[in-house]
């Protein structure tokens, strides 16, 4: 691929209005290698040298050696740096020289999972070990098969959503691994984080203290993108001490990166032309040209909508390529999600639109090109998703479209912020009240738990063990807590990847089938009634909700708008945790309680993203407690504001929207993690306040980042309100998308002068 051919042609094309924005030219690197401190055996070595890896890179021969010397290792290096070798070549000596040896593989996604068991019998079978002996372990597995894998596989490949339902739980089953483990590999480490971490921290200790109970001891592999804080990461997911290999010698080709921002389209409100329609005239373009495509995007919807609008493009000009596209993204049908993969993986697409499921480290084919639609919410996350084009040393591009909101424009005029950047700290809390109790009876279930069990659960544990006595969830007999006999399998009950339960079910009325699942914590938010929902392109809406069956009804139909939830938030203070003085006012970090309501739902039109309607509904609040940080206001900034009759609620709901949006540059999470509230007189204080506050109950540690950095934070949210060319406010500075006030009222220049006086000294 010729990318400043590529860059030529958009620039000369009729929709070019000068959206490059800027151009990174990253220049190839050649590869550093390492040495081994001692040799491999012979079969291993002779079957690397057969597939062209019998030189190892730096970061690869430092990660084996320190694992030959029975350390947990976490590797943290650039996307497709050989991560994977890292960890396959300790495991399969260890296979070769102890026969009875096991070792289980975590992936996050299924889909990762059957690349990388694809991937390791082309390498290692049937050279060294009959394919057999690698196989997947979850969801998808078919019920016959499973024994056998019990039974014969060396390898196991799952993820921690089958760990945590399916083999902690049935651990006497899988006695004989779990007695022979003697690795456990955490792949795309640094996608365990927030809610998801948290739980897999839970997990992570359920499973040592089995391995415990069968006397064995096994070593801990991560591998991760690269993030500020590895050690941290490593030790608090899996509670042991690690050895950080972070010296790169992969080699990589060049990229150009480029930082594409919608047009104004209204000078005055500094408004832009939708993100999602430049995504769709630059995928298009790049399938036009036979350029092999990746398109990422943030939700199911839009991974939808791009397709829908790709594909009517192509049939336009070039209906034999609209053939050569697909979505894809989570909720779909094994099957389905099954036959995408193959289809990608080997070379017979020519794009795909998908959500994150596909950042994860699966060699897609040899793509050319990648297309971010909007910021994805980490530096990380960035390169992960840009990395999927141009994998080892051939050129490549990426392009980042950016989203009308702070942190994108933020990045679209100051680009040497992301390129000079240092990564984010990947945020856990295994010890959050809500998450422990739950990986407390599940753990009550596997084993019945004991005082020594705080070497595995921390002090926090005895807490909450005492919680869950005083509710009647485990009982104390002889220092043992054993669950209440009406309590079975709490596993089956727990998700791990929210923070709520039960998913809800999407029913097709018109055929009676399950289209797909929705997780509870965003049901409200999306399978509404009069929501629209898409499947495959296809457009749904939903009819009834059913609380009680957690069901939804949906009815195939063809409309030219989507939907979008009203929330009203409350919040109520329970305990401060912290404070500080910082200038001339006072930073709190607490406990609050978050009452949010969803209220209604607005039609918004396709790609234009204009308002077309708007209809109430009528939905039980969602109420939970979590941590947040809040300070007061300057007295002499306050007092400018009335001299210069300005709106003194309108700046502080500025000043919270634009907060929220900026905190991602210092927290590895998205926008839609936090949650904020401002108002002039707020009940627990007597005074003007603005919150900010994690979105999960118990906090996931947004928050305190947060208040760590808080001058970090406001000088960050000044520079953002100050450079936005708009007169009175916009997406791209002050207003939010998900404001349930419809971003009213909001004054830009009083949340200027209320910012610099947080900011006198």
């Amino acid at each position: 691929m010729n990318a400043t051919a590529f860059l030529n042609h958009l620039r000369a094309h009729s929709d070019y209005q000068k959206q490059i924005a800027y151009i990174e030219h990253i220049w190839p690197r050649e590869a550093r290698y390492g040495i081994l401190d001692e040799t491999l055996d012979m079969e291993l070595q002779e079957c690397l040298n057969k597939h062209g890896l019998s030189r190892l890179y730096q970061h690869q021969a430092e990660a084996v050696n320190h694992l030959r010397q029975g350390k947990n290792v976490i590797v943290s290096t650039s996307s497709a740096s050989g991560k994977t070798l890292c960890y396959n070549i300790a495991i399969m000596q260890a296979l070769l020289t102890g026969p009875g040896s096991r070792a289980i593989y975590l992936f996050p996604t299924k889909a990762l999972a059957q690349d990388q068991l694809r991937s390791l019998r082309e390498t290692f079978s049937p050279d060294l070990f009959p394919p057999t002996e690698f196989a997947t372990f979850d969801g998808d597995t078919p019920r016959e098969e499973r024994a056998d894998v019990r039974k014969q596989s060396r390898i196991v490949l799952t993820n921690p959503d089958m760990l945590h339902v399916g083999i902690l739980p049935n651990h006497a089953a899988w006695a004989s691994l779990l007695r022979r483990l003697r690795y456990v590999v955490v792949d795309e480490a640094h996608i365990y984080r927030g809610v998801f971490g948290s739980h897999v921290a839970g997990v992570l200790r359920r499973l040592r203290r089995l391995c415990e109970l069968y006397g064995a001891k096994p070593q801990f592999i991560l591998a991760s993108a690269t993030i500020a804080n590895p050690h941290e990461l490593a030790e608090r997911l899996v509670g042991l001490p690690f050895e950080v290999v972070t010296g790169d010698g992969s080699p990589h080709g060049g990229k150009d990166f480029v930082f594409w921002n919608p047009p104004v389209i209204d000078a005055a409100k500094s408004l832009r032309r939708s993100a999602n329609s430049e995504t769709t005239f630059l995928f298009t373009e790049l399938v036009n040209k036979g350029i092999r495509s990746l398109t990422f995007v943030r939700t199911r919807r839009l991974t939808e909508f791009i397709y829908i609008f790709a594909k009517r493009e192509l049939e336009k000009t070039n209906p034999e390529l609209a053939k050569l596209i697909r979505p894809y993204r989570g909720g779909y049908l094994p099957e389905e999600r099954r036959k995408i993969e193959r289809e990608l993986f080997g070379g017979r697409l020519l794009g795909v639109v998908a959500t994150n499921a596909l950042e994860l480290g699966i060699d897609s084919g040899g793509l050319e090109a990648t297309v971010l639609t909007g910021y994805p919410g980490s530096i990380a996350s960035t390169w992960q998703q840009a990395g999927r084009s141009g994998r080892r040393e051939s050129e490549s591009l990426s392009f980042l479209v950016a989203l009308d909101n702070p942190l994108d424009q933020y990045f679209m005029r100051h680009p040497e912020s992301f390129f000079g950047r240092n990564f984010e700290n990947a945020l856990v809390n295994p010890e959050n009240r809500y998450i422990l109790r739950a990986h407390l009876m599940c753990a009550a279930w596997e084993l019945p738990l004991t005082n020594f069990d705080e070497r595995f659960f921390s002090s926090a544990w005895v807490e909450q063990r005492k919680v869950l006595e005083e509710q009647g969830i485990l009982r104390e007999r002889r220092q043992k807590w054993y669950l209440a006999p009406s309590i079975s399998y709490p596993a089956q009950n727990i998700n791990i990847r929210s923070s709520s339960g039960e998913n809800y079910v999407v029913i097709d009325t018109s055929t009676g089938s399950m289209l797909e699942t929705v997780e509870s914590s965003v049901a409200f938010f999306q399978i509404h009634p009069g929501a629209i929902y898409l499947h495959q392109g296809e457009a749904y809406i939903i009819n009834r909700l059913d609380l009680k069956t957690h069901t939804a009804y949906a009815a195939p139909t063809k409309v030219n708008y989507y939907t979008e939830t009203k929330e009203i938030l409350d919040l109520h203070i329970l305990k401060v945790l912290q404070s500080k003085t910082v200038g001339k006012v006072n930073v709190y970090l607490g406990e609050v309680e978050v009452t949010n309501n969803v209220v209604g739902f607005k039609k918004m039109r396709q790609l234009t993203n204009e308002v077309i309607g708007q209809e109430p509904l009528d939905l039980p609040p969602i109420v939970f407690p979590t941590i947040a940080l809040w300070f007061d206001l300057p007295p002499e900034a306050v007092t400018k504001l009335t001299a210069q009759q300005l709106d003194y609620a309108g700046g502080l709901h500025a000043t919270e929207h634009a907060a929220i949006g900026i905190l991602p540059l210092f927290a590895l999470c998205d926008r839609n993690d936090i949650g904020g509230l401002s108002t002039p007189l707020h009940p627990d204080t007597g005074r003007a306040q603005v919150f900010i506050h994690d979105a999960y109950p118990g906090g996931i540690g947004i928050a305190e980042k947060g208040y760590e950095m808080i001058n970090e934070l406001w000088q960050a949210t000044l520079k953002v309100i100050a450079e936005c060319p708009c007169q009175d406010g916009c997406p791209s500075c002050i207003q939010s998308p998900k404001c349930g006030n419809n971003n009213e009222p909001l004054d830009k220049e009083a949340a200027a002068i209320l910012l610099e006086g947080l900011l006198e000294v």
